[in-house]
């Protein structure tokens, strides 16, 4: 799958991964009452962040890291009938190794 997005400056482009709906008891989580995911897979990274001085600090990400990133965290957007979330390098907290 091509995606034709290009991420600016240190915005990233990630995909969410479903989590488990099944509870430790065996019983099946209905979609109304999971929560979103808030771990992802990169699929593109910005060139980096644009600092004061003109210079650019690249990302420390890549695509195909897996992240975990805030509930809350950047806007969804709707392309093709996937679901991405378009987000702030800042905005992910850490990086599966």
């Amino acid at each position: 799958m091509e995606l034709n997005l290009r991420p600016l400056h240190d915005r990233v482009i990630v995909k969410r991964l479903e989590e488990e709906r099944t509870s430790p008891g065996g019983i099946v989580i209905p979609d109304s009452a999971a929560e979103k995911p808030i771990k992802g897979e990169v699929l593109a990274v910005g060139p980096g962040k644009l600092l004061d001085d003109g210079s650019v600090r690249p990302s420390d990400l890549k695509a195909g890291d897996t992240v975990l990133f805030g509930k809350y965290s950047g806007t969804e957007v709707k392309l093709n009938g996937a679901d991405y979330v378009v987000m702030r390098e800042d905005d992910i907290m850490a990086v599966f190794s």
